[in-house]
């Protein structure tokens, strides 16, 4: 069945008022088919309603972070009721540097991305090894490792999008070759059929992150398994359009 492109843009801890709404600008004057790719947009929290507020509807708005309590004394955090009440329909859980700097391991990441989808909210749930653990040939082990945490709290994907990204690709400007893209793919896709079902195995869509840009957007785009991208710092960029219609 056709899987619909998704593209998430994460802006990680970057941007000030002015820079982000010329992003916003930009891509609501942008020539998008809402048709060809859903788009997400994820910029800090102190600007998460400002986004909301400014972009055109068709693109959703996704937070950096979620907790797994509701709300309550938890200085610092932002519950999945009060994401949803303020439009942002999305979360990211399981990022790399929140798994490295904060130290979330994967049953803490399980459990915000059950209270995410709980609350009603999709989730952009990301996984991924480190160069170590590639050159150990540990990538399919680590990666399903991190996955069957979630699956041990959750039985329903329907609003899961599986981001695979190799922590050695993020920030680095080292892409993972299509090949590699595609192979670590095809095992996330062929380990949903076996663990969760055939039917989400092929309904769930599974993008690639890691220093995504215009110009090797087009040729990971092609492969069966990629069905599209958590972008960083290109998502900052005008050229974030570009990889948005990577599929056109």
């Amino acid at each position: 069945m056709a899987r619909q492109f998704f593209v998430g843009g994460n802006f990680k801890m970057n941007g000030t008022i002015k820079s982000i709404t010329d992003i916003v600008h930009n891509l609501n004057n942008a020539l998008l088919d809402p048709k060809t790719a859903e788009v997400v947009l994820s910029p800090p929290a102190l600007f998460l309603l400002l986004v909301r507020e400014h972009l055109k509807p068709e693109i959703e708005v996704c937070s950096q972070n979620v907790f797994d309590k509701p709300n309550g004394a938890f200085t610092g955090e932002i519950s999945a009721e009060q994401l949803s009440d303020s439009k942002i329909t999305w979360a990211l859980c399981g990022h790399s540097e929140r798994r490295v700097i904060l130290k979330e391991d994967d049953t803490f990441i399980a459990s915000k991305t059950k209270a995410a989808l709980d609350g009603g909210l999709g989730v952009i749930l990301c996984c991924g090894e480190t160069l170590e653990q590639r050159e150990a040939n540990q990538t399919i082990e680590v990666v399903t490792t991190q996955l069957s945490a979630i699956a041990s709290k959750t039985k329903d994907w329907s609003k899961v999008v599986i981001a695979y990204e190799p922590v050695w690709a993020i920030g680095t400007g080292k892409v993972a070759t299509t090949e590699q893209a595609q192979e670590v793919h095809a095992a996330i896709r062929k380990w949903l059929g076996e663990t969760v079902s055939k039917e989400v195995a092929e309904k769930t869509r599974i993008i690639y992150g890691g220093s995504v840009s215009e110009k090797n957007c087009k040729e990971l785009a092609k492969q069966s398994d990629i069905d599209g991208f958590l972008v960083g710092g290109a998502s900052l960029k005008p050229a974030f359009v570009d990889i948005i219609n990577a599929k056109q």
